[in-house]
């Protein structure tokens, strides 16, 4: 009996175990868990483009006293900004104690999630049904797309140059659109498909209307011609408005508890949004810190980062650029180069978790697993660790140490097993720039479906873990 103890002892000691969140937290914590998750859930049925989500990002901080460097007129700790990349990218700042050329602590996550966006020309009419063409962004599994309730959201800029905000779909009242499928009886070729083939990508027609406008023979087209009228008719823009439009497709209705005990939150969006909300609400909750803290918000991480709202654009250099002008008056590339390569950052965006329905995809011995905390990824990519970053294993140690100091439960977490997959997040081009930098998020289920599953108690986990890692003084 005597050894069985001390082997128990040494075991404790010695092993690397992870513990369930609800249960290290305790009955204690859960109403704050529950509470946090509240707020989420509201977030995430509102914010569902990456337009309406930097939207909410800037009034959110604006109320909280965050200001343009244009409103300021001198720069000291504690000052609070922000930046505002196009509508579609955003980077909150809080100045820290020590000049920001001596390193800045950023957490990064991305605002944009898989959808359907309408093309140039989307409107048609075929076998009396109007309908919008679509262009599938992101990864997703184009067979999860029909027969659900879609909403419409986005923005018609007129020839006038007037922006117009469209959202249809989300109220009790609004009507909402929908991509058919075959029925079973007549779906013997489709089910012979292989799941990728099943639902092609040009098949993805958002049904729109069915009532022709009133009869006249001299007129083709006539159900697309009622819902042109009906556009021009509720929000004052033509078809060719459409060329200068960004109208989306997404799932309809809100986030909602998932389970029971409603221990989980369901909704579209959650690739990256829960990053998103968890950082942002950590941001809003920091004392004055040691190190300047940036809070980046990305767009277009679904199709590679690129483009001028992308991580990979300059803008993440240029705040740091006109930060450092204002406090040191001359901006020498020399100090922004070094205020970057000084700086360290966690890529906040989601992982897998273990799938007890498909376990053969992943490692289960490395899997993240929902309800067990934060996920740190030290690499991400695919099979020879290619197309992404890696964490040094000291800013790994870094990062553990701190969220165990604090009490955070956290796991390890990697995206299935070797050479059965993989992908990639911001981290790679935060690294790009010189960055120490490693992914930390929430693990999700069905990532890139319309309806992914996240663990209140993950999301909660996150928001602490990004919280301390701006706050603390090391």
């Amino acid at each position: 009996m005597k050894e069985n103890n001390e082997a128990e002892k040494l075991l404790d000691q010695l092993a690397f175990k992870t513990e369930s969140a609800w249960e290290r937290w305790g009955e204690d914590q859960r109403e704050k868990i529950f509470n946090f998750a509240d707020g989420y859930k509201k977030f995430l049925s509102r914010a569902k483009t990456e337009r309406e989500t930097n939207k909410y990002i800037i009034a959110e901080a604006k109320d909280r006293g965050f200001v343009t460097l244009d409103e300021i007129s001198s720069l000291n700790p504690g000052a609070k900004l922000y930046f505002d990349n196009r509508g579609r990218s955003s980077a909150l700042v809080i100045l820290g104690r020590k000049p920001i050329c001596e390193g800045f602590r950023l957490v990064g996550s991305h605002i944009d999630s898989p959808r359907l966006d309408l093309k140039a020309r989307p409107l048609y009419e075929d076998e009396g049904l109007a309908l919008f063409k679509t262009q599938y962004y992101g990864g997703i599994k184009k067979y999860q797309w029909p027969v659900q309730p879609l909403a419409l959201h986005g923005v018609v800029v007129l020839a006038n140059g007037q922006s117009i905000d469209i959202c249809i779909g989300e109220g009790p009242e609004d009507p909402v659109f929908c991509i058919s499928d075959l029925l079973p009886h007549l779906a013997s070729e489709q089910l012979g498909k292989k799941a990728k083939d099943a639902v092609a990508g040009e098949a993805l027609n958002v049904i729109v209307g069915n009532l022709p406008y009133p009869k006249n023979n001299d007129l083709k087209e006539r159900v697309k011609l009622a819902v042109l009228k009906l556009l021009y008719d509720t929000y004052g823009f033509t078809e060719e408005d459409l060329v200068s439009a960004d109208l989306v497709a997404v799932p309809a209705g809100a986030a909602r508890d998932v389970g029971f005990d409603r221990s989980l939150v369901g909704g579209y969006g959650q690739d990256d949004r829960v990053c998103v909300y968890a950082s942002l609400r950590g941001f809003f909750d920091l004392t004055l810190p040691k190190h300047t803290a940036i809070c980046f918000f990305a767009d277009r991480e679904e199709v590679g980062s690129m483009g001028n709202t992308g991580a990979r654009s300059q803008f993440l250099a240029n705040v740091v650029a006109e930060l450092i002008n204002r406090t040191d008056v001359v901006t020498p590339e020399l100090k922004v180069r070094q205020a970057l390569a000084r700086a360290e950052a966690l890529s906040a965006d989601v992982n897998a978790a273990m799938d007890p329905s498909y376990p053969q995809v992943s490692d289960k011995r490395n899997a993240a697993r929902l309800g067990y905390g934060i996920s740190l990824t030290k690499y991400t990519g695919g099979r020879g660790k290619s197309g992404a970053s890696e964490a040094s294993a000291e800013f790994m140690g870094q990062v553990r140490t701190l969220l165990n100091k604090h009490d955070i439960p956290w796991q390890t977490g990697d995206l299935g097993k070797v050479d059965e997959g993989g992908g990639g997040t911001i981290a790679q081009f935060l690294a790009d720039l010189g960055m120490d930098v490693l992914d930390a998020g929430v693990p999700i289920l069905s990532m890139h479906s319309p309806f992914e599953l996240a663990s209140k108690a993950d999301i909660y986990a996150a928001y602490k873990a990004y919280k301390v890692f701006w706050q603390s003084e090391v």
